[in-house]
């Protein structure tokens, strides 16, 4: 947490609040997490996009870009609290001057400025395979990918085949696409169902604002939950009817990841 719906989400409620503003200076804790930020200071934010799970800021008339990511709890709230982190002062012109506040808990986000595209000291990011949503997530190179990958919810989790993927959502897309997380080397036919079932995942969970779970970690930088934890059909289900059979899902540790299964519905199938 968070992941792509949640980043998404977090980016479009952001960017009214930062795009066409200039950055006026930071305060931040002291650490290596936050790195060249005052490289950015004088520079006017021009566009917020999203890659995966990170969030990309790019200004006007520079080629450097301001790289974010929210970590386990990291998120941006309308007001400072006890767990903020970095404190964005903005102006707009010479008047209207206001602050964004990221505030991170458990201190795993990471803020670094780079050259637009540099992204070889962030490995993640600069390996990263194809967005979901986007017409660069292609079937036939997915399927060609899933033919040899090894086990299935550890190969989604590297962010390689597929970009902003991670517990929640890999649970998720293989219920309801009927994969056991440890079947390997996919047949078509079970590529096609993931394929799928991604697409319409992330696609509900960023209709609905992402999840909140019950640590309350993730919030929408308005202070409203996100709504899609209601309609898991997987995760945080332990022990609960599958939504499909009826059958208790049940909750195992695969790769040291908590993962939610249906053991009719995602039987495993051995290639």
């Amino acid at each position: 947490m968070p992941e792509l719906p949640e980043v998404e989400t977090t980016r479009k409620l952001i960017a009214p609040l930062l795009e066409g503003r200039t950055i006026l200076g930071f305060e931040y804790d002291p650490s290596p997490r936050y790195s060249a930020l005052e490289d950015t200071i004088g520079l006017t934010v021009s566009t917020l996009s999203r890659r995966g799970k990170y969030i990309l800021i790019g200004f006007e008339d520079s080629d450097l870009e301001l790289i974010v990511h929210l970590g386990m709890t990291g998120g941006f709230r309308p007001t400072p609290d006890k767990h903020t982190r970095v404190t964005v002062h903005t102006g707009l012109g010479h008047t209207d001057y206001s602050d964004v506040f990221f505030t991170d808990s458990r201190r795993f986000g990471k803020w670094r400025t780079v050259r637009r595209g540099e992204y070889a000291e962030m490995p993640t990011l600069h390996a990263m395979g194809p967005e979901p949503l986007s017409e660069d997530f292609v079937l036939e190179d997915f399927v060609e990918a899933a033919s040899k990958a090894g086990t299935v919810k550890p190969w989604l989790l590297s962010q390689k085949p597929v970009a902003g993927l991670g517990n929640i959502y890999a649970d998720e897309s293989l219920h309801l696409s009927g994969i056991h997380p440890e079947s390997r080397k996919l047949s078509r036919a079970q590529s096609v169902r993931l394929f799928e079932a991604i697409k319409q995942v992330l696609a509900k969970a960023v209709h609905a604002g992402g999840s909140t779970l019950n640590d309350g970690s993730y919030q929408q930088p308005d202070g409203n939950p996100g709504y899609f934890q209601l309609e898991h059909r997987a995760y945080g289900r332990e022990d609960q009817p599958c939504l499909t059979c009826g059958e208790p899902i049940y909750k195992y540790w695969l790769g040291g990841r908590g993962t939610h299964v249906c053991a009719k519905c995602q039987p495993l199938e051995r290639s």
